[in-house]
């Protein structure tokens, strides 16, 4: 059995990051939760507040012999709009903030190079403005937030918002996607 690892990624709204990555090869698991705050074991409503200085974040356990980290983030940074801070869309707050939560010394590096990667590519108009901070604390979410396009594909939200960008996720990944 392959050794596993752990990635924590904000990029916006949890839900949207958790239907990107359960398609992705490699990936085997993946919850949407809160890093990052003061306060121990918040509620949704209590991070909705923008006062407890969690943000919605996916904690991805995956196969490093089929997918890195790296590609992890090749992927975050075409998902998401990483160079408005503390929003995404219409979601607004330090919730909804771009950030990258390392577990390893390594995982530091290769976010903040793949971020300068980024920054001279020219993919974004604007710098990013992406933290990377290390994971100092994480909450899973309720459990009616775990999965929520899959049991929801027609609510609003997910129509609008959620299903284009996995639409746009599978076709740029498609080689990369789960069969």
């Amino acid at each position: 059995m392959s050794k596993t690892e752990i990635a924590t990624l904000g990029g916006g709204c949890f839900w949207c990051l958790e239907a990107v990555y359960d398609d992705l090869k490699g990936v085997l698991e993946v919850e949407s939760g809160y890093a990052g705050g003061h306060v121990v074991n918040p509620s949704y409503e209590q991070v909705c507040t923008g006062r407890t200085g969690h943000a919605e974040v996916v904690r991805i356990e995956y196969d490093p012999s089929v997918v890195s980290f790296k590609d992890l983030l090749d992927v975050f940074f075409t998902i998401h709009d990483p160079t408005t801070l503390n929003r995404q869309g219409a979601d607004v707050g330090p919730q909804y903030r771009s950030v990258i939560f390392y577990h390893t010394p390594e995982q530091k590096r290769i976010a903040e190079e793949t971020i300068a990667e980024v920054n001279a590519s020219g993919l974004w108009k604007d710098k990013l403005v992406t933290e990377v901070t290390a994971i100092n604390s994480y909450t899973r979410a309720e459990d009616y937030h775990q999965e929520y396009f899959a049991h929801n594909p027609y609510q609003g939200y997910c129509r609008v918002v959620i299903a284009p960008k996995v639409a746009k996720f599978r076709k740029q990944y498609l080689e990369r996607l789960k069969k």
